[in-house]
């Protein structure tokens, strides 16, 4: 089972209670970015815009860009680097793992509880002198096999 289908994305209405609860409004720029993040998952702004302009919308990439870095200092979307450095947003917020296609530049969700918790027992025992963890980010980088070439 996919991490996607245990953990879904929110839907409109969770978005919007999510907005209030930081103090913003839900503007149709912002209700239209997170309809396409609830469709592609893991995206950068140009992959957003060019899924609004595919419904004929007239936006800027900067100002999706906008959008979705707000979203993601607030909590609301994760943020992803790929290899090529650039920032793809993450609507999903709940623990999980990444894998990065590292020839297609893609990010697929996996549910590893296992590997999870062994991962994050290992470290509470480690010391990292001047520094305290604050989060455990796993993201495995892989390259498609022959038979498939897209995650």
């Amino acid at each position: 089972m996919s991490a996607a289908s245990l953990h879904p994305a929110p839907t409109m209405d969770e978005f919007r209670t999510q907005l209030r609860r930081h103090g913003l409004k839900a503007t149709r720029q912002r209700l239209a970015v997170h309809e396409v993040m609830m469709r592609l998952l893991h995206a950068s702004a140009d992959m957003v815009r060019d899924a609004l302009v595919e419904k004929g919308a007239s936006v800027t990439v900067a100002s999706v860009y906008n959008i979705l870095s707000q979203l993601a200092d607030l909590h609301i979307y994760g943020r992803r680097l790929s290899a090529t450095n650039k920032m793809f947003f993450d609507v999903n917020t709940f623990k999980h793992i990444h894998l990065y296609d590292r020839e297609n530049h893609t990010f697929r969700d996996l549910t590893d509880d296992e590997l999870s918790t062994l991962v994050s027992q290992h470290l509470k025992r480690r010391k990292f002198k001047g520094y305290s963890i604050e989060d455990i980010d796993i993201q495995i980088i892989a390259r498609p096999t022959r038979k498939s070439k897209i995650l």
